[in-house]
């Protein structure tokens, strides 16, 4: 039942272990006592609400117009983009506009009557709940013919 290894074969297995755990405290370590980052709290992704029939791929891209897309991060009350910084609030209201323009996919109708856009500054996680209402739509009723 025993294994026969030797003794300096079992040394280098036991070294290997103790660099192989070292390493991982040390990495665990510095990223543990990292306490500021450099560029700030990057975009993590958009989550859309509320919608049925606008599909939220298009929402998504509207309120990516906005600023709040892959690549750009929140540092303070500020959102940084690769093209310019802007506050915040505006970036949250321009959001909002965007979102309530978008359009049924190969129509004009805008069913969006409202929107509002969360911003978790600790994860990057935008939250857009948009409002539908059919209602009010108006739907011009001619039809040209070829």
């Amino acid at each position: 039942m025993f294994i026969k290894i030797r003794r300096d074969t079992l040394i280098i297995l036991i070294l290997a272990f103790m660099l192989i755990v070292s390493g991982r405290l040390m990495t665990y370590m510095s990223f543990a006592t990292s306490t500021e980052v450099d560029q700030g709290i990057p975009v993590a992704g958009v989550i859309i609400k509320g919608n049925d029939i606008v599909p939220t791929d298009s929402i998504r891209s509207n309120v990516a117009a906005a600023g709040f897309r892959q690549g750009s991060y929140i540092k303070g009350d500020t959102l940084v983009t690769s093209k310019r910084e802007l506050p915040l609030n505006e970036a949250i209201e321009s959001a909002k506009e965007f979102a309530t323009m978008t359009t049924i996919p190969g129509t004009r109708l805008t069913p969006i009557v409202a929107a509002d856009v969360k911003v978790d500054k600790e994860q990057g996680i935008i939250t857009v709940n948009v409002i539908e209402d059919f209602a009010n739509l108006q739907i011009n009723k001619t039809a040209v013919r070829p």
